[in-house]
């Protein structure tokens, strides 16, 4: 056997490090490795409660929302707080345009220029692919980037600027929209769904939603190709991304999008079959990260570095739901929810390279006619934020979904200021080293049996699947 470092990963936040065992030309076993430790949870200790707000959005400059989502949550539950209708619906627009341009910003900036590549020269599809996806200098960077900029402007009116706003508080936003200001929204959301129809799909978004097959999609792909998804699913078929990645099948997500009495994407854990989701069953262990403690809770969990440990090779801790590893992301949040596009594509090959993509397009198209209507139900002159007071002694927790998956804050209050904050973001979840009893995260798991060869582009596809945001794991 032969052993090889291959990263970083660097087309989104932070460092990753991939050693792999390779015999015969495939990995045999592979460990995740993040190099970097940052130290947020150690800097929120003792700091006051709120104070939570200003500093967990600046986890990450991509998925900052998210950051300060988990946030509120965390503090709205240790207040004991329900946010204002209109205020819940701005955090939703708010959470769902950040998450919407982070799929759509990976599909083109961060997936797809590794078609563009030279290894791939003599494919059928290459020279189209490099024309249309090479990095920077691609026609389509040209396009998506200022429609993704528009699309990101609405952030200026429901949380007054991207990334780092103080906007969102644990009672819903502290800035009210006027009348006007809704007609604004919808513009840009109109604008940009034009866009995604034209460009990305070649068809309406409800007729992508509505797609309820692996077969349906490769029928309507036959007779929708103009579009750059479905250049990617030729490109996907060609290539068998069905077969790489293969994951663990099993999927996670703590839901998103609060409603009046539920969430837009409900909660739970899928296996085959649904299961409920009990958060209490979360523990963290760090057998092998550069760490010191026990495995625990992370409402009881510490963060203590030891970087000397001998069996440690990341940062990264070890998240567990009832002592298992768990994918999480649009396919664990499109499986759990019901789509049945994305449950027949994991039915039929599990989590792997194509699903996760198909997954992250299907619900941009899924979540942008949802926008709309969010919008419209905006009641401009009735409260967008509602009050309350953080007890002296009190502990919560936020879970949301970033754009990567399953994001959770725990906060500890004592003595009127924060006496612990842990926090377990998505790419800890899929990019997690072993746990004490040697089971391997996600995406280790996923990389066995993956090609190595020139370039490494099969294991760099597998890793990019996961869309990993490494400043968000160590945090």
């Amino acid at each position: 056997m032969t052993r090889i470092v291959v990263g970083p990963f660097n087309r989104v936040e932070g460092d990753l490090e991939v050693t792999l065992e390779v015999k015969d030309g495939r990995v045999a076993e592979a460990w995740a490795g993040s190099p970097l430790y940052r130290g947020f949870e150690q800097i929120l200790r003792g700091k006051h409660p709120f104070d939570a707000l200003m500093f967990a959005p600046r986890i990450c400059g991509i998925c900052s929302v998210s950051q300060s989502m988990a946030a509120a949550s965390a503090l709205a539950d240790a207040m004991g707080l329900r946010a204002a209708p209109n205020g819940r619906i701005t955090r939703n627009l708010a959470h769902a345009v950040e998450n919407v341009a982070d799929h759509f910003t990976h599909f083109y900036l961060f997936f797809m220029p590794d078609f563009a590549r030279a290894e791939y020269a003599g494919r059928a599809w290459h020279e189209r692919a490099a024309e249309r996806f090479r990095a920077v200098r691609g026609s389509a960077a040209g396009a998506i980037l200022p429609a993704r900029t528009a699309f990101l402007s609405a952030m200026a009116t429901l949380a007054g600027k991207w990334p780092h706003s103080l906007a969102i508080q644990p009672g819903g936003v502290a800035r009210a929209l006027e009348a006007s200001e809704k007609i604004r929204l919808f513009a840009l959301l109109r604008d940009f769904r034009r866009h995604v129809e034209t460009v990305l799909f070649g068809d309406e978004l409800e007729a992508v939603a509505a797609l309820d097959s692996a077969a349906a999609l490769a029928c309507w792909a036959a007779e929708k190709p103009r579009g750059d998804f479905c250049a990617f699913l030729g490109i996907a078929d060609d290539l068998a991304l069905e077969q790489l990645g293969r994951g663990l099948n099993r999927f996670m997500s703590y839901g998103n999008y609060p409603q009046e009495e539920s969430q837009f994407l409900r909660d739970g854990v899928w296996d085959g079959q649904l299961h409920p989701l009990d958060a209490q069953a979360v523990a963290e262990d760090i057998s092998h990260a550069w760490l010191e403690g026990e495995t625990r809770h992370p409402a009881q969990g510490e963060t203590r570095p030891q970087d000397e440990k001998a069996a440690g090779y990341t940062w990264c801790k070890a998240p567990r739901l009832a002592g298992l590893p768990m994918e999480t992301g649009a396919l664990a949040r499109q499986v759990v929810n019901g789509h049945p596009l994305a449950r027949d594509l994991v039915q039929q090959g599990g989590g792997n390279v194509k699903s996760r993509v198909v997954a992250r397009l299907l619900e941009i198209a899924v979540i942008l006619p949802e926008m709309e209507k969010w919008v419209q139900q905006l009641i401009p002159g009735e409260p967008f934020c509602t009050q309350g007071e953080m007890p002296a002694e009190a502990s919560g927790a936020g879970l949301v979904e970033a754009a990567r998956g399953s994001l959770g804050h725990w906060i500890s209050v004592a003595g009127g200021r924060i006496a612990n904050y842990q926090i377990i973001s998505p790419t800890t979840w899929n990019f997690s080293p072993r746990d004490g009893g040697g089971t391997p995260g996600p995406l280790e798991q996923a990389l066995v049996d993956t090609p190595v060869g020139e370039g490494n582009v099969a294991v760099q596809h597998v890793v990019r699947s996961f869309d990993p945001c490494m400043v968000c794991t160590v945090h």
